[in-house]
């Protein structure tokens, strides 16, 4: 298999005006509603790809962009997690949905644990997926640098055009604290699986150029604060990979410990994608629509 097949065009994302002020955002299938809170960088655009298997599964997906991220405006008074927080409640108003399931990955951790313990009315129950849970600085070098810049997402077009299979390898191995034999395996793995693969190639595209938001959560994140974790009361599923070189395990066995009720599901040699890109996958997104359902 040498060339991928080209992805579907991606639906256009909507601003919604609330109080809160403007917010971007995808409502995308039908069923129980999913907030899906995007990572760092991310955008609504990332939420669509990401819960694509949800929607299959018969979920109604709400996905915004982040202040700072595409659409969605940064200001001092929506720079930080907890006003993130208090956006989304505006944002399912505007929806029109009074309660919802939330799935959040990575960076979306801080204020989605803020949403559940300042709203609890809203969130009917979170799947963490290696989700930031406390103080993070981001260790990025030049090509987070140029990933992030204007330069960003013509480089992964360009890569993904010319050297898909090369993208597919450096992504899962940025991903991953792996040897070069298991990276050689996962790559092969995600290569031949059509869905796997193409996962990762529209991943690209979903965090090139996003350089507001970016920086805004390099201002935030080391600074964390009490995310109120103590104080949720809705069933949390948490899923971490143990080899993931992004968001260390920990930060799931920091939330595990906290939360009231909580369950996790570590998955070995797994990286910061194992929802979406490793062998068990299909089994993992089947654990995680169990838990939203249940919500």
């Amino acid at each position: 298999m040498s060339t991928p097949t080209p992805a579907p065009a991606a639906p256009t994302p909507a601003p919604a005006d609330t109080p809160n002020g403007p917010i971007e955002y995808l409502d995308v299938g039908a069923g129980d509603p999913v907030l899906f809170v995007h990572g760092s960088p991310g955008g609504a655009d990332q939420g669509e790809l990401m819960t694509r298997f949800l929607v299959a599964a018969g979920f109604r997906v709400i996905a915004p962009s982040r202040p700072g991220y595409l659409g969605t405006p940064l200001s001092d008074a929506n720079a930080t997690p907890a006003a993130q927080a208090d956006m989304y409640p505006a944002l399912l108003d505007a929806a029109g949905v009074d309660r919802a399931a939330v799935m959040c990955w990575s960076g979306g951790g801080p204020s989605t644990y803020l949403l559940a313990a300042t709203h609890p009315g809203r969130v009917g129950a979170i799947v963490a997926l290696a989700a930031v849970s406390g103080p993070f600085t981001f260790e990025g070098g030049v090509s987070d640098s140029l990933l992030a810049g204007r330069l960003g997402p013509w480089l992964m077009r360009e890569m993904a055009k010319h050297a898909a299979k090369s993208l597919v390898g450096s992504t899962l191995g940025e991903e991953g604290d792996l040897t070069k034999a298991q990276l050689k395996e996962l790559t092969e793995q995600v290569w031949d699986d059509p869905t796997r693969r193409e996962f990762v190639l529209e991943l690209s595209a979903t965090v090139a150029g996003r350089k507001v938001g970016l920086h805004n959560d390099h201002r935030q994140f080391p600074g964390l604060g009490d995310l109120g974790l103590s104080g949720i009361e809705v069933p949390v599923l948490l899923v971490h990979g143990t080899v993931d070189a992004d968001v260390p395990p920990e930060h799931s066995e920091r939330a595990l410990a906290a939360l009231p009720e909580a369950d996790v599901l570590r998955v070995e040699g797994g990286t910061h994608l194992a929802a979406w890109t490793d062998p068990t996958s299909h089994a993992i997104q089947a654990r995680v629509v169990d838990a939203l359902r249940a919500g």
